[in-house]
């Protein structure tokens, strides 16, 4: 599988699945443009591009995806004259109960989680279309089943993965495909920086052998390697596609 020659655009590529993502398809020759709002895992993240591929073509915009969507795509196509690959990957998390939770989470979870994905869907879809490229979806299992305390952020995904199944129908006439990954608990510090402390968090861990029918938790790699064979020509006949990396969770049933 080889990227070469293509443009893709990773967002919240500072850290967790965005920065394996970029990471990999570095290493598979794609021109990659690392997205991201911490400048210093950024750095970080094109390191380990270049570490993967040291004659990786890289652009690095620190930028946030809720306000700077338009300087995204116009910086790419300066750089490197086309887009075949947009992973929107960069996402937030927030929990709470709807008795205890306010408005303003829920908004700042619906505008980085879905509103800036419409944004830059929008803006990169000519650009798409010029290469008959394609678009995946970072979302979630929590877009396909709910949890408790986890109101804003579920709805957020289920949205996300409404929109990426809507797309490959808008899209599909254009050439241009649209999938979704839906991971389970992966090995980020997405929880973290939810809110989780790290002893909820080691539990939260310790419980995820159990709910996963593997066994385990992900890892970032896991779900990096299943949105480049999305993005690839391996998968030129799928499109609309809410494809889980869990281990299994979608299909277990509480006990």
């Amino acid at each position: 599988m080889t990227f070469a020659g293509k443009v893709v655009i990773v967002t919240g590529a500072s850290s967790g699945i965005g920065a394996a993502t970029a990471e990999y398809f570095a290493k598979l020759d794609a021109k990659v443009v690392l997205v991201g709002r911490n400048e210093e895992n950024l750095k970080a993240t094109e390191t380990a591009c270049r570490t993967a591929n040291d004659k990786a073509e890289l652009l690095v915009v620190k930028a946030d995806i809720t306000v700077d969507a338009e300087r995204i795509i116009n910086k790419t196509i300066e750089k490197f004259g086309q887009l075949d690959v947009l992973v929107n990957n960069a996402g937030i998390l927030a929990g709470g109960n709807i008795l205890d939770i306010d408005v303003e989470q829920f908004d700042r979870i619906m505008n980085t989680n879905l509103r800036a994905v419409f944004i830059l869907t929008k803006l990169a879809a000519p650009h798409l279309i010029r290469t008959q490229g394609n678009i995946v979806n970072v979302s979630s299992l929590a877009g396909t089943r709910c949890f408790p305390n986890s109101s804003s952020y579920c709805v957020s995904k289920a949205g996300l993965d409404q929109f990426t199944k809507c797309m490959a129908l808008d899209l599909a006439s254009k050439k241009v495909r649209v999938n979704s990954v839906n991971p389970g608990l992966i090995i980020t510090d997405i929880h973290r920086r939810g809110g989780m402390s790290e002893e909820q968090y080691a539990t939260h861990l310790e419980h995820a052998k159990e709910t996963h029918a593997l066994g385990r938790v992900g890892k970032p790699n896991e779900v990096a390697e299943s949105i480049a064979f999305l993005a690839s020509e391996a998968a030129s006949f799928i499109t609309g596609a809410i494809l889980p990396i869990d281990g299994g969770r979608h299909v277990m049933c509480p006990r």
